[in-house]
């Protein structure tokens, strides 16, 4: 096993990897990240090392990953686009390298493998019979990362709700609740009142992973964890979130609104992004929450940041308000 304090991310550009890169470096790891289309072939910026390289291509990763003890497998195709012809290639190249170096593979995992049969508490051992493609994927995915973990490598999947926050990335709170870069006049929300559904802040889930990398010696070789993260119990619970910010904020809240589906049905055909949404549709029709008991087990607790101070970030981070001069004023 690779005991040093080195760690590859893979996607560190995206949501998820940048933020769990930063955490990672902040918490004292050298972190290395692999960058398409770099200008020089090794670079120190913001405290990480920046390798150029593509996830898709089997001798970067394994060159990016030469005494590396984790690797960090955040890396997703842009925009959806090739997906399902994509993930596994770059999966299999990421376990190769974990492999060669004894290493950990860290994955943020999701709800995705899971079909309604395993609804509404989700725990780690559930069955995994997803009634979709991406579900399907996503299922493939682990399997082959339990296979890894019985030839050499380790495996961390910390799988969570909704990510929202600062640069998440494609999800629904930027792409289905709020449209980044204005101010929120109208929440679109996918779901029912009276449905419960789960959300998960991203500086959160990165915490957890950074925090369970501290104890990976004492953890199984393939270890599987659920994180709470923020349960709106109702479907109300994120939209008075967002409306107790942009008031604070603004002097105005925004009014909550049905999100279009008819219109995504119209336009999935030609928009990959919009397919993936209505493909995820059944995730808003029935109550999905995650159980964390064996997160807190070996944790004794979860990172939590307040909902209003999650969503505070979020809505910063996205262009939606106002500096704070400005919102002061608004206020007054």
């Amino acid at each position: 096993m690779a005991s040093s304090n080195t760690v590859l991310v893979l996607g560190a550009t995206g949501g998820a990897g940048g933020e769990v890169a930063r955490q990672l470096r902040d918490a004292g790891w050298d972190v290395r990240a692999l960058k398409r289309g770099a200008a020089q072939a090794v670079e120190h910026k913001d405290g990480i090392l920046w390798i150029r390289g593509d996830a898709l291509r089997h001798r970067d990763v394994l060159d990016a990953a030469a005494g590396c003890a984790v690797i960090v497998h955040a890396v997703n195709p842009p925009g959806y686009r090739n997906w399902s012809q994509l993930v596994l290639p770059m999966l299999d190249n990421t376990i190769a390298a974990a492999i060669a170096q004894g290493a950990t593979i860290v994955l943020p995992g999701t709800v995705y493998n899971y079909g309604p049969d395993a609804f509404p508490v989700l725990r780690e051992d559930a069955p995994q019979r997803p009634r979709t493609r991406k579900g399907a994927i996503r299922v493939e995915l682990e399997r082959r990362l339990e296979q890894a973990s019985h030839a050499g490598a380790r495996v961390i999947i910390v799988r969570a709700g909704d990510f929202f926050g600062p640069g998440a990335g494609n999800n629904w709170f930027s792409q289905g609740l709020v449209k980044p870069g204005r101010a929120v006049k109208t929440i679109s929300y996918p779901g029912r009142r009276g449905i419960g559904h789960q959300w998960s802040y991203l500086p959160d889930v990165a915490r957890t992973m950074v925090e369970l990398l501290a104890r990976r010696d004492s953890l199984e070789a393939f270890a599987r964890f659920h994180t709470a993260g923020h349960w709106d119990a109702d479907g109300t619970r994120m939209n008075d979130a967002i409306r107790r910010v942009m008031l604070r904020r603004t002097g105005a809240a925004p009014r909550v609104a049905a999100f279009p589906w008819w219109l995504v049905t119209l336009a999935s055909p030609f928009v990959a992004t919009l397919r993936e949404l209505r493909e995820m549709r059944y995730l808003w029709e029935t109550p999905v929450h995650m159980d964390n008991a064996r997160l807190l087990a070996v944790l004794g607790h979860e990172p939590h940041t307040p909902l209003d101070a999650a969503v505070e970030a979020t809505l910063a981070g996205m262009g939606n308000l106002p500096p704070a001069g400005r919102a002061a004023m608004a206020a007054a």
